[in-house]
């Protein structure tokens, strides 16, 4: 997945989670700091949200289950790893890829899973903690080589 990707899933979902969510075009665009012009733009397919009001909408809006079956989970992992090209934080408890993740190689104690939509990747320990997501499985692999040595 591409930024440009994310931004054309969010651009194509604004308007159900602005029904969601039951907010008004004028709340909307506040709470997104966009004028109601833009939105309405943007729910007509006319103009973009961008990197940054896409980025907002999955953080201010990231219980909605909207975007959940759009990205396949939790947009965290995606935002994250597209802004900083794979992203490693302090370990994170997760649900252990039940619904949206199948795994890809189990090595020792850790293990590669893809994100069936987003197609994504992270790496777990034994107790489902996160420990590193990309969307470069060569990048994930050496990562997952350095953990086990």
């Amino acid at each position: 997945m591409t930024r440009d990707e994310f931004i054309k899933i969010a651009d194509s979902k604004i308007r159900l989670i602005r029904n969601e969510k039951n907010y008004t075009q004028d709340k909307m665009a506040d709470v997104l700091g966009i004028s109601k012009k833009t939105l309405v733009q943007i729910e007509k397919g006319r103009c973009s949200l961008g990197w940054t009001a896409a980025v907002a909408v999955c953080t201010i809006c990231k219980d909605s289950e909207i975007l959940q079956l759009a990205f396949g989970g939790e947009t965290e992992d995606i935002i994250l790893s597209l802004a900083f090209n794979g992203y490693e934080k302090a370990y994170e408890k997760t649900l252990g890829g039940n619904i949206w993740w199948r795994d890809i190689e189990i090595n020792g104690i850790f293990k590669i899973q893809q994100n069936v939509i987003s197609k994504h990747y992270r790496i777990l320990n034994d107790r489902d903690m996160r420990i590193y997501s990309s969307f470069e499985i060569d990048y994930v692999r050496k990562r997952l080589s350095e953990l086990n040595q």
